[in-house]
């Protein structure tokens, strides 16, 4: 069926080239860059809330991971598996709910690329939109140890262990998992923008994001909310800890969505 034409009686359906009902990748370069536009121009107190939205989402899925994962009984990777499943959940509500994700925003940098973002316009975006989702993250973090979740019993084991061992990455191991983590979370934004309905959206959601939680890669955003939840249930490693994860955490983050993502796509579709 070509482009635009009508499918019995109704609404035409839209088929592109490939024969599928999705964007294809070159028009999905476009909606990037359009998107990054956008993004880049938001007014600095809407960009702000909804970075803390979006920190306060990931911190949920990152919650539900901890409980998941706890005294499952399934072995190692079927439980990271399921785990992965359920961290997927903060990915979904940011996209479909709508929020402003450091790690996502790394895509920007394809209108970046393009000349139609100014370098001070992604910087202002990144710097905001990071201290939103710390905001959120932490916020949720101190939350849900209020509600006596994390004292004792399983989820609270869990918790120290997770934090403990985030805390003890080596710089490199940190750096590299957090480059291949946000090259996962970018391709399951870019998988958004081929999709039509909220139905696909989830399902590119869940993949990409439940491969690289299985995995053991590193998400800062996430880390926001691992690693202080971690800390107020009794994890050795302080502040001094926490900085030593984010900090390579965060530049692994930026390096795989940037350039694995965004700046390779911007190669094969928009260079002139």
């Amino acid at each position: 069926m070509a482009e635009g034409e009508m499918k019995g009686e109704g609404t035409p359906t839209v088929v592109n080239a490939t024969g599928v009902d999705a964007y294809a990748p070159k028009e999905v370069a476009g909606r990037v860059e359009a998107a990054g536009i956008v993004k880049a121009a938001l007014p600095a107190d809407k960009l702000l809330v909804l970075s803390i939205l979006a920190g306060a989402f990931i911190g949920f899925g990152a919650a539900l991971f901890t409980v998941t994962i706890s005294d499952s009984g399934l072995g190692f990777g079927p439980t990271r598996l399921l785990g992965g499943l359920a961290f997927s959940l903060g990915l979904v509500l940011v996209v479909v709910a709508g929020a402003e994700l450091f790690t996502g925003n790394a895509l920007i940098v394809m209108a970046w690329a393009e000349r139609r973002v100014k370098t001070m316009a992604l910087a202002r975006n990144w710097v905001l939109s990071f201290v939103g989702n710390a905001a959120g993250a932490i916020g949720l973090a101190v939350a849900v140890w209020l509600t006596g979740l994390l004292e004792a019993g399983p989820a609270h084991d869990t918790a120290v262990r997770i934090a403990e061992a985030k805390m003890a990455l080596p710089f490199v191991e940190a750096f590299v998992r957090g480059i291949l983590c946000n090259v996962l979370v970018c391709l399951a934004v870019w998988l958004c923008f081929a999709a039509r309905s909220v139905t696909d959206k989830i399902l590119a959601i869940v993949f990409p994001i439940t491969a690289f939680v299985a995995l053991g890669f590193e998400h800062s955003i996430a880390n926001l909310y691992f690693l202080p939840v971690g800390l107020m249930a009794g994890a050795e490693g302080g502040i001094g800890g926490l900085v030593g994860n984010l900090v390579p955490v965060t530049l692994g983050n930026i390096v795989g969505g940037a350039g694995g993502v965004a700046g390779v796509y911007w190669v094969i579709y928009l260079r002139k």
